[in-house]
């Protein structure tokens, strides 16, 4: 028997193959609690907001935990908060799991055994477990009002103690009750705290225990309008959509053992808990939704790879066998191991997004099918760049583009940058003038008469390191033009650009039909000049 403080995961193929030893100790069971053997974990973002980097990771989290021991991953929309919900936001977090690559085996689209995966559309089952909880004296009714709610909490501030309610209204009798009731006092359900709550044992943080009740007031589980608070809510869906682990986040991890009350309440069985350590901007500050780059739907824009997103949240994190910049979605999986969580935040470090974003684009462009994908993207982005500039609709062609991206790959972090100025050339034709020739040489014709010779021979494959010395050779043959104006004036002719990828290199990846036609250029300046 493992010792009570190690951490529970050794567990977890005895619950998935529903092997759980009837003689384990009374904490490990608990940490291992599920329903009939399977595993079921979900992510409960609320629509107040759109999906940030924060809930994405825990949604991966989520997502992985799920693939590696045969489960499913539940999305639920939690939007009780109705006066907050942000039109548009639930449709869009779920397209956004979907474009990361981590899509829901159940959500309020997909359907799924246990819907509905709204809050909204469930308040008829939270009414009627609040109700459950009055009649067994866990909750209570309480009148007291937001004036008298005001006041307690700035005497509290006054006196330097923590805010809490007094729970003044868990002492009423029976008949004062129903008779607030009968006049319709606007009222709320309260939850009765008790005092001997039971340590649990997290994934992730180990034993934990809380007395909430010396601490805290009787907590809302039911507010005034009907709509339950998210301690009722989570607590009432996870049992009845047989969530058998809930990983979130680490600032849930004091409410836990409120929670803890109301199954013990209800007479229902925990799921386990782990709570993810915080994820922190690089500085150690908090992500916050106010920093507007953190939206996934912002990376999506700027041309961020889905992959490269999980990448870099998994990597500045912990619970993983290794720490490797480019796994993928399947590599994750594979080498997850949930023992390996640490309780230290994880601090991200979006600088080194586009290096890890190079090293998965350069994994795309090498797959055939995600290439093509890719050529389509491009294309459309040439389009939209240069809608007026392009000379030759060659250059749109899938062949030339995937050569293009075949050239480039490993060089770039995005697609958007083969449509920017220094990238042009692959699309456009540069325009370049006599006194820009003439300042680097007065042999351009010989020069280029050699270079079109050499492109004839060669054929319609070039060789890279073979036109690299071919080029050499055509600098020796010059009478008066030194090998460094012999390439700045190809590199003239082929881009219009100073700067760029080798000479070479951009002839090849051009290919000798576009150089004659960018060469030609040069011939007929040369002969006017």
């Amino acid at each position: 028997m493992k010792l009570l403080t190690q951490r529970c995961v050794q567990c977890l193929t005895a619950v998935r193959y529903r092997r759980v030893n009837i003689n384990l100790n009374i904490h490990l069971m608990r940490c291992c609690s599920t329903v009939q053997g399977e595993v079921r974990v979900r992510f409960g973002p609320s629509p107040t907001g759109f999906l940030h980097l924060g809930g994405l990771r825990t949604a991966l989290y989520n997502y992985i935990f799920a693939k590696k021991y045969g489960g499913s991953f539940i999305l639920r929309l939690e939007d009780t908060d109705q006066s907050r919900v942000v039109p548009g936001a639930a449709g869009s977090i779920e397209e956004m799991l979907d474009w990361a690559g981590i899509p829901p085996d159940e959500s309020p689209r997909r359907g799924g055994p246990v819907g509905p995966y709204m809050q909204s559309q469930r308040l008829d089952l939270y009414s009627r477990t609040a109700q459950q909880l009055v009649e067994s004296n866990h909750a209570y009714y309480c009148f007291c009002s937001s004036q008298r709610l005001e006041l307690l909490k700035k005497e509290a501030l006054r006196t330097g103690q923590t805010p809490r309610y007094d729970n003044r209204c868990s002492h009423l009798r029976a008949e004062q009750v129903h008779e607030k009731l009968a006049q319709g006092v606007p009222h709320v359900i309260r939850f009765r705290l008790e005092e001997g709550v039971e340590p649990f044992q997290d994934l992730v943080f180990g034993l934990n225990h809380h007395e909430v009740a010396q601490v805290e007031g009787d907590p809302v589980i039911m507010k005034a309008d009907g709509f339950p608070t998210y301690h009722l809510a989570n607590v009432v869906d996870d049992h009845y959509m047989r969530i058998s682990h809930v990983l979130r986040g680490s600032e849930w991890l004091i409410s836990t053992s409120k929670h803890l009350l109301m199954y013990r309440a209800l007479g229902w069985q925990p799921p386990t808990f782990g709570h993810l350590p915080l994820l922190m901007n690089k500085d150690g500050s908090k992500l916050s939704k106010r920093q507007g780059d953190i939206f996934i739907q912002s990376f999506q824009t700027d041309g961020v790879l889905p992959e490269a997103l999980l990448d870099i949240t998994t990597h500045c994190g912990s619970g993983f066998n290794t720490s490797r910049i480019g796994r993928r979605i399947d590599e994750l999986i594979s080498e997850f191991n949930p023992s390996k969580i640490t309780t230290h935040s994880a601090m991200l470090d979006l600088e080194k997004l586009p290096e890890v974003n190079r090293i998965h684009l350069k994994h795309r462009i090498e797959d055939e099918d995600q290439c093509r994908l890719l050529i389509k993207d491009l294309q459309e982005l040439i389009k939209q760049a240069y809608p007026a500039e392009i000379q030759d609709a060659e250059v749109l062609h899938e062949d030339y583009i995937r050569r293009m991206l075949q050239f480039r790959k490993g060089h770039i972090s995005s697609l958007k940058e083969l449509v920017s100025p220094a990238y042009s050339y692959m699309w456009v034709r540069p325009s370049f003038s006599n006194q820009q020739v003439a300042a680097l040489t007065t042999e351009a014709q010989h020069i280029t008469s050699l270079v079109l010779k050499i492109v004839a021979e060669r054929g319609e494959e070039l060789d890279l390191d073979q036109l690299s010395k071919d080029l050499k050779t055509v600098a020796k043959q010059t009478k008066a033009t030194k090998y460094r104006e012999v390439m700045k004036l190809l590199r003239l002719a082929l881009s219009g650009l100073q700067q760029g990828p080798s000479v070479a290199e951009m002839m090849v990846s051009l290919g000798p039909a576009e150089i004659n036609h960018r060469f030609q250029k040069l011939v007929q300046l040369s002969e006017t000049s």
